[in-house]
């Protein structure tokens, strides 16, 4: 694939491009979704990511895992934007935009509160969950994404689990999600 993705033959590339594109892009659009918490915004960066293949393929190396490559550009793409926004107070003032009455009912429960309680924690925490236990990186796919060594990635998934399973314990929804949760504690402590 990353031979095709290289090629110097439009077609070839643009076969290449996409299907990468169509195997990863839920993938990608939901990280930046959940990471922004805003549809437009996830959508801007999305195509952000897109554009940086097509611009960067020739220097990927040939081991290169595409979905962490995508996932690490889709974080500092989304790291880069949180930068902005901090001296943008428009952006600052749209952000927390609550869902539209037709979105919200259309969610599972269990997502509502999954989501509500990933959105309480910080972006570190939200960050090596949404990696592992959404996008379907391993520790070491995520460690490469954000820039840590495999451990650390670990010590870090464990905490934000605990944290995780924390919210949902204190917006008592416990027995909702417990069950459904890959990595959730199957009793309450």
């Amino acid at each position: 694939m990353l031979e095709r993705l290289c090629s110097p033959e439009t077609r070839v590339f643009e076969l290449a491009f996409r299907e990468v594109y169509t195997a990863e892009k839920s993938v990608i659009y939901g990280l930046l979704l959940r990471l922004s918490g805003d549809a437009d915004c996830a959508a801007d960066l999305f195509q952000n990511v897109w554009l940086k293949l097509a611009r960067h393929r020739h220097r990927l190396r040939a081991d290169t895992v595409l979905r962490a490559w995508l996932c690490t550009v889709a974080r500092h793409e989304y790291l880069n934007y949180r930068r902005v926004q901090m001296l943008d107070l428009a952006r600052v003032l749209t952000l927390g935009r609550e869902p539209t009455p037709a979105e919200g009912a259309a969610r599972d429960p269990r997502l509502v509160d999954v989501n509500d309680a990933l959105q309480r924690l910080s972006d570190a925490d939200r960050e090596v969950l949404l990696l592992t236990s959404v996008d379907g990186l391993s520790p070491r796919q995520a460690a490469e994404a954000v820039g840590v060594r495999e451990d650390t990635l670990r010590q870090r998934l464990s905490r934000a689990r605990r944290r995780l399973g924390t919210e949902l314990e204190r917006a008592d929804s416990w027995g909702r999600w417990r069950e459904w949760l890959p990595f959730a504690r199957k009793e309450k402590p």
